[in-house]
């Protein structure tokens, strides 16, 4: 059950950035629940399943906010949607043969009455902002992560290895998915950062910390930079950024939709 008195204050921006014709990211933003899938696939195909993700959350979120849901059930419902959002794929790709091949991450975002639940699959990424520093909470789902983790490469050679981008876990309606949700404490005041690799692909933790640590008194103005910086050396890709900090604040009613799930 969320706490009536903790929400998150949320700033939100998907932009389609300098190469890609069309922007097959998609996010949702509201008072408890923030996210962000970063769709694939030709002929739109992207844009679907990407939208699919997060319609999929949408429709959660009345029941993530019940206060009739315990925790354990809610965190069971929250991961689990995972394999709805696969099967749902799955369904449109069948009954489309040119979404064929078609997928999406998903980094999810849950603030309940203590703690923030993390939901991942794929390389989209969650940050915490915490004393000036810049942690990642979610683990990349890529070979290069599995290199990384084996001791075979450094994350800096992995930033511009040739297979960077390749998934070991996606959503693509094969059923060949492992949800994790991790949960982690918070408190009043702890900031959260998600983005489509279109921001962490290009700018390095250290480049995105120090715009950061400049923006912390006119956060207003936070996403703007870090999309100028994107932009500044080239934003090959669609960009979606979601700040969110932890308030105490009756939450909002406001559910935002940005990029191909408006």
């Amino acid at each position: 059950m969320s706490s009536p008195s903790r929400s998150f204050r949320v700033l939100a921006r998907s932009d389609v950035g300098l190469v890609r014709e069309g922007n097959e990211d998609s996010a949702l933003s509201s008072s408890h629940l923030v996210a962000v899938a970063d769709g694939m696939g030709g002929h739109a195909g992207g844009e679907v399943a990407s939208k699919i993700a997060i319609s999929a959350l949408r429709n959660l979120l009345q029941l993530l906010s019940s206060g009739e849901v315990d925790t354990e059930s809610r965190e069971d419902l929250f991961m689990n949607i995972s394999s709805s959002i696969d099967d749902e794929i799955a369904a449109q790709s069948s009954a489309n043969p040119e979404l064929s091949g078609m997928g999406t991450t998903l980094t999810a975002l849950h603030l309940g009455e203590k703690t923030v639940e993390l939901l991942h699959v794929g390389d989209s990424r969650c940050y915490k902002w915490s004393k000036n520093k810049l942690v990642q909470l979610s683990v990349d789902h890529t070979v290069m992560q599995e290199l990384i983790d084996q001791g075979r490469i450094t994350p800096e050679e992995a930033l511009n290895h040739p297979q960077r981008s390749l998934l070991t876990q996606a959503l693509m309606g094969d059923s060949g998915i492992d949800p994790i949700l991790v949960v982690f404490p918070a408190e009043v005041g702890d900031q959260f950062l998600l983005c489509s690799d279109g921001l962490n692909g290009v700018l390095s933790d250290y480049e995105m910390t120090q715009i950061i640590k400049k923006y912390q008194e006119k956060q207003e103005d936070l996403l703007d930079a870090l999309i100028d910086a994107t932009k500044e050396k080239g934003a090959p890709d669609n960009i979606t950024i979601l700040w969110a900090q932890v308030v105490d604040e009756v939450p909002s009613k406001e559910i935002v939709l940005l990029g191909a799930a408006k």
